[in-house]
């Protein structure tokens, strides 16, 4: 009897994968295998709340699997001397997996398929991630985009989202099955208790994504234009860390909700959830051309920045939720209780921290990385160089977020403040957003603020000035 592998990584689900679509179609066992091979993406391994997830996420799909009549075989180390030691092990023909796009990943699998391939086993890679390849838009010139409206443009011209594949009834198992470890064995669960609060927002998996895709259907997409900005209500999918993972694919998100876009209304809100999906296309496509992007800035003039010198106090302030700035307090809370923050909410945490502190964007992304369960390189990256004014389509360095403003404008009531900040639960209006400004801040137990903003702003906008003619 034939045996395929198919090397689940992540792409955590059995709806609309690809590579197991295809192993079913041979003749023969099929044996699921994860690897875990953290070393592999050399310094972009999973940071903490990911590797909650993870090890959540695995368990899920091992006991899918065994509802299939197959089961989850775990091995650890390098993948590519895991891979085809299995292989040799199972007398597998095949090796099947969908494609990563992180630079170092691309590069082990390119690796790791030539050398299946010269051992006389297939090995054969599937687009499960993506609703376009990152090489699949190119400019009139041929080269890559840079800037989102003109491949937002092209991607609506010539990208058709095929409809998503259906789950196997069964999978054949082998004659026998090789020996795993145990999920446990793997060691992601963290040390210390703090997940505890994370683990009460989510419900990782294949199943928790589908539940999590229906609430958004059924309700919160009918106003997203509007509500997605607002950081107290529930307006957003927070289908991120499912996509991040691969329990939900983005084809089965597109569909979902297209299925709503003809009804009074909504054809606006439908198209406006499409374009956030985009983003995360545009954000793989940056980062598959520009693979040193993780560090270093695309606007190299940005390598010669004049950053705040013993920062190690403030970072550590925007870190803890101690800023003395209320909105930005408050993301800060949600990121360390619940694993994720509100997207408007990112945008500003990250413009005080690159601008009025002038903190380098390098320190806010890690961090996010390390407490993010969506943490994706792509969007991750394209997130802070965006805010810091070095990416690609990166806003203009003279938008500097006011705090204040921002929570006036998509927070007027406090609703967001309140809810991560109960130290100034009592408080309303200006005293609530600016506390400071009223004294409530000592009242309160709260902190004053770490800089002025009106003179950081200045200082800001001094130093890229220093930098602005790349001489």
């Amino acid at each position: 009897m034939q045996t395929t592998i198919l090397w689940f990584r992540r792409d955590l689900r059995l709806t609309d994968n690809p590579a197991l679509a295809d192993a079913l179609k041979r003749s023969g066992a099929v044996i699921p295998v994860y690897v875990h091979a953290p070393g592999d993406e050399g310094e972009w391994a999973p940071g903490g709340a990911q590797r909650w997830w993870l090890h959540e996420s695995l368990n899920r799909l091992e006991r899918s699997l065994a509802e299939k009549g197959s089961k989850l075989i775990i091995r650890q180390g390098p993948a590519a001397t895991v891979i085809p030691a299995l292989a040799a092990e199972t007398g597998a023909t095949a090796v099947l997996w969908n494609r990563l796009y992180e630079p170092a990943l691309i590069q082990r699998d390119t690796e790791l398929k030539d050398a299946l391939l010269e051992d006389g086993i297939e090995a054969v890679s599937f687009n499960a991630a993506l609703l376009a390849e990152p090489w699949a838009l190119r400019t009139g010139a041929g080269g890559p985009y840079r800037v989102f409206t003109p491949y937002w443009r092209a991607f609506g011209k010539t990208i058709r989202p095929a409809p998503p594949l259906p789950a196997p009834a069964i999978m054949p198992p082998p004659e026998r099955w090789p020996p795993g470890l145990g999920i446990d064995e793997l060691g992601l669960m963290p040390t210390r208790d703090w997940f505890e609060s994370i683990a009460d927002c989510w419900t990782p998996g294949e199943a928790g994504a589908l539940e999590r895709l229906v609430t958004f259907t059924d309700g919160p997409v009918a106003s997203y234009g509007s509500d997605r900005d607002v950081p107290a209500q529930a307006g957003t999918s927070r289908l991120s860390p499912h996509l991040h993972f691969g329990e939900i694919s983005p084809r089965q998100a597109w569909h979902a909700t297209a299925l709503r876009q003809d009804e009074p209304g909504l054809r606006d809100q439908v198209e406006h959830f499409h374009r956030e999906l985009g983003w995360r296309e545009f954000a793989h496509h940056v980062l598959f051309h520009y693979p040193d992007t993780p560090t270093e800035p695309m606007d190299d003039r940005f390598a010669r920045f004049p950053w705040r010198k013993d920062s190690d106090e403030l970072l550590g302030a925007w870190r803890r939720g101690r800023t003395g700035f209320p909105i930005v307090d408050a993301g800060m809370r949600q990121l360390w209780q619940t694993g994720w923050m509100h997207n408007r909410v990112r945008m500003i945490v990250a413009s005080l921290l690159v601008k009025n502190l002038r903190i380098p964007w390098q320190k806010g992304a890690a961090w996010f990385w390390d407490t993010l369960v969506d943490a994706d390189l792509a969007s991750n990256t394209m997130g802070w160089q965006w805010a810091a004014g070095c990416g690609a389509d990166a806003a203009p360095y003279f938008r500097i977020f006011n705090p204040l403003r921002q929570a006036e404008r998509f927070d007027p009531e406090g609703r967001y403040v309140k809810t991560w900040l109960p130290e100034l639960g009592g408080l309303e209006g200006k005293a609530l957003h600016a506390p400071w400004q009223t004294g409530e801040n000592e009242r309160c137990g709260y902190p004053a603020p770490v800089v002025d903003l009106k003179t950081s702003r200045q200082e800001a906008l001094d130093a890229f000035g220093a930098i602005k003619s790349g001489s």
